[in-house]
């Protein structure tokens, strides 16, 4: 039996194992993740590494190989569990080990570490005031700044020192050798949290329902029993008080806790509610920070000396020893699902952390996803429930503006009259307003009057953007980032007539300020929130009332409270409705309800406005009412019907090559097999292959097939069918594969 070990985790390249061979004493203690001791170099110097795989074939001749020379002592560390869970994830999602391992180990090369020096006294007083004064007499005058400066303070920062005082480090070193003084150094961490200086606040006051919430979890751990629970509330009925209070109670028992939340935007408000509650310890991990501070992070996590991190679905692979919960928040969020391989999705890798530390998991959300809410209805998760919100007042009022009548009355806006009224009026209040749109840019996209063609970027099958600023204005592709110029003409036919199709936010704001030149306006989306520090600085902005009216795409409806927000304008409903997806319709109910649960959120009550041009499509009117169980009960009938996830399990198959003849040929043959594979099973099917919807991005075409199944292990062995056939012929060095289960 042989084993791939990893030596050096540390390093950036973590795809170089080395194979060694596993003596018969030691065999049953070997397993994937187990941490062991092996020779390494020509000097068979001893080094610890870990067992990523597991082989009964050697890769050099038996006598070539080294044996390990001892297994670790059986603790299980956070690394070894790190490594056990990225074998998970390539056996469950279809990727390469190497691809896994850099998923859930944090990258450490060329990571200095910080240390702080301080100084302070190391004799008494008397003894000080004489050295002082054998200074003065000798003209020793670092020496005697120093001293004097250390006698006035007591301790003094050594970089300080080096700054303020002009002196060299060499300095305090020889006064650390006369015994004058000690140089203390301690671990300074980069945290990427801005300094929150209130003290750490205790336990919180709920109402009836979340005290409900909260025991049904917490009675149930400290009884030795953990599971899933999905927390069912409407906007604003304070879930984020349930997850304080559960991560509370975790940190009393000795246990950490990991929050997820699927927008960057959302740290801002999300960690100052933690940080009020926990102070320090608390840690952050999203994609905007430095490799130090994510290096920070996770050596805090492994030290134990945070109970709760807080960020996105990376915060999943921080390494924390005593996991006792896990909060998903806002989970029907597609940012979950991970878009690179292994392309695994949050919701089912934190079911398997949970499952593995004995870890409650905690699902929540005011518009769950289908798979949850199904999952809860037939007994697989226990449902909560938060019925009405933590404050005395109502939901907002919701009014639905049908587009087509705006066009009859000769109303070419982006704003319905009825929008654009309540918006002076709340400028007039005093009041706040939000204006969603899912379509960052000036205009949709640019495309012909003529010939009704839009100009599509060169490497990629979707149309450009059209982006204005500073009177500059350009064409984008959002999935590569190719810019040209705005054309004259229409690259298909030649027409003059050409411009943009549909209002995107920079055209938005561009008309509100027209509309109303005496609001202050603000725009967040994907262009303004570059920096790392853009989500901040344009939310902190709005929450102090620098603005009247933000503007912005799906990151400003996710879980943000603005008191003073008293109007919330859905600006076009249908842009996420008709998308080429069955989830299309969940995805723009959660849109339109997440959107409209920002209004009122104070003491004075919210209004909301979803202009649309299909009123009467079941989405628009479940949302109007924000009545999800309707919702619900009409879509999961749908997908009863056409055998769709929850209620079947699909597998989609992705292949893409540069070499279009060589994918066509590869596909088919793929598909071939795969349906030779599923024959036996009735209620499994297969389609494919065809384009994907967007057929070709950066000169890379693409395919797809879909496998539905109600059983998810029958796709498992279809991916390893696919991953044989691809490995076993030379005809397809060149396709590459990725796998994308939905449940």
């Amino acid at each position: 039996m042989y084993a791939d070990i990893i030596l050096d985790i540390s390093h950036e390249k973590l795809d170089k194992t080395f194979q060694y061979r596993i003596p018969e004493e030691i065999a049953q203690k070997v397993a994937i993740g187990t941490m062991v001791r092996v020779p390494f170099g020509r000097g068979n110097r001893e080094q610890a590494g870990y067992v990523t795989g597991l082989s009964d074939t050697p890769a050099l001749p038996p006598e070539k190989i080294k044996p390990i020379l001892s297994v670790d002592d059986g603790r299980v560390g956070p690394v070894s569990r790190m490594i056990e869970l990225a074998a998970w994830l390539k056996d469950n999602y279809g990727s390469t080990m190497a691809q896994a391992l850099k998923t859930v180990l944090p990258v450490k090369a060329k990571v200095t570490r910080r240390v702080k020096r301080t100084l302070v006294l190391a004799c008494d007083r008397e003894t000080a005031q004489t050295a002082l004064d054998t200074f003065h007499r000798k003209h020793a005058v670092a020496r005697e700044r120093l001293l004097s400066a250390l006698l006035s303070a007591g301790r003094l920062d050594c970089a300080l020192a080096e700054s303020k005082l002009n002196i060299q480090m060499s300095t305090m070193r020889d006064l650390e050798q006369m015994g004058l003084v000690d140089i203390e150094e301690q671990e300074a961490y980069r945290t990427g949290i801005s300094p929150y200086k209130e003290a750490a606040g205790g336990r919180l006051s709920m109402n009836a329902d979340q005290q409900r919430c909260v025991s049904a979890v917490l009675s149930d751990f400290d009884a030795g029993r953990t599971g899933t629970y999905l927390l069912y509330g409407v906007t604003g009925s304070g879930k984020t008080l349930c997850y304080l209070e559960m991560a509370g109670h975790m940190a009393r028992a000795g246990r950490q806790s990991i929050v997820l939340i699927p927008e960057i935007s959302l740290t801002f408000q999300t960690v100052r509610r933690f940080q009020e509650y926990f102070g320090e310890r608390v840690a952050i991990l999203h994609s905007r920070m430095s490799q130090g501070e994510r290096y920070d992070t996770y050596l805090r996590a492994m030290k134990g000396e945070v109970d709760v991190v807080v960020g996105p679905r990376s915060a999943l692979f921080v390494p924390l020893p005593k996991v006792g919960l896990i909060v998903i928040d806002e989970e029907q969020e597609e940012s979950y699902a991970s878009e690179v391989s292994p392309r695994y999705h949050a919701r089912e890798t934190a079911q398997h952390i949970a499952d593995t530390m004995h870890a409650s998991l905690v699902l929540g959300s005011a518009t769950p996803s289908l798979t949850s809410f199904y999952r809860a209805k037939t007994g697989k998760y226990r449902l909560l429930t938060l019925p009405s919100r933590a404050t005395e007042q109502t939901l907002p009022s919701v009014g639905v503006a049908d587009m087509r009548e705006e066009l009859r009355k000769g109303n070419r806006t982006p704003l319905s009259l009825e929008l654009a009224q309540k918006i002076q009026d709340r400028l007039e209040r005093g009041e706040q307003t939000m204006l969603f749109l899912n379509r960052r840019g000036y205009l949709g996209h640019f495309a012909c009057y003529s010939c009704g063609k839009p100009v599509k970027c060169p490497h990629c099958d979707v149309a450009m953007t059209l982006h204005v600023q500073g009177g500059h204005r350009w064409l984008s592709c959002h999935y590569c980032g190719y810019t040209s110029p705005v054309p004259r003409i229409c690259p298909a036919c030649g027409s003059p007539h050409v411009g943009g199709m549909r209002a995107g936010t920079e055209n938005i704001e561009a008309q509100v300020k027209r509309i109303f030149p005496e609001a202050r306006v603000l725009r967040m989306d994907a262009d303004t929130t570059s920096g790392k520090d853009g989500h901040e600085r344009i939310l902190s902005a709005f929450a102090n009332h620098e603005a009247d009216i933000l503007v912005g795409t799906q990151m400003i409806v996710k879980g943000h409270d603005f008191p003073d927000v008293t109007l919330v304008g859905i600006v076009n409903a249908d842009l996420s409705l008709f998308a080429p997806d069955y989830r299309a319709p969940e995805r723009t109910f959660d849109l339109l309800v997440q959107a409209a649960g920002r209004a009122g959120r104070g003491r004075r009550p919210g209004e909301v406005v979803i202009q649309t041009y299909s009123p009467d499509n079941y989405t628009i009117k479940a949302a109007a009412r924000q009545d999800y169980e309707a919702f619900y009960a009409q879509e999961i009938a749908y997908r009863k019907l056409l055998g769709y996830p929850p209620v079947k399990s699909m597998l989609k198959i992705l292949l893409s090559s540069c070499d279009n003849q060589r994918l066509s040929a590869c596909a088919e043959a793929v598909g071939e097999a795969v349906r030779c594979s599923i024959a036996g099973k009735p209620e499994a099917d297969c389609t494919g292959p065809a384009s994907d919807v967007i057929a070709r991005i950066k000169d890379s075409w693409r395919q797809v097939i879909c496998v539905r199944s109600p059983s998810r292990s029958d796709l498992i062995l279809v991916k390893d069918l696919v991953d044989a056939r691809l490995c076993g012929d030379p005809g397809y060095d060149k396709i590459f594969v990725q796998y994308q289960f939905d449940d």
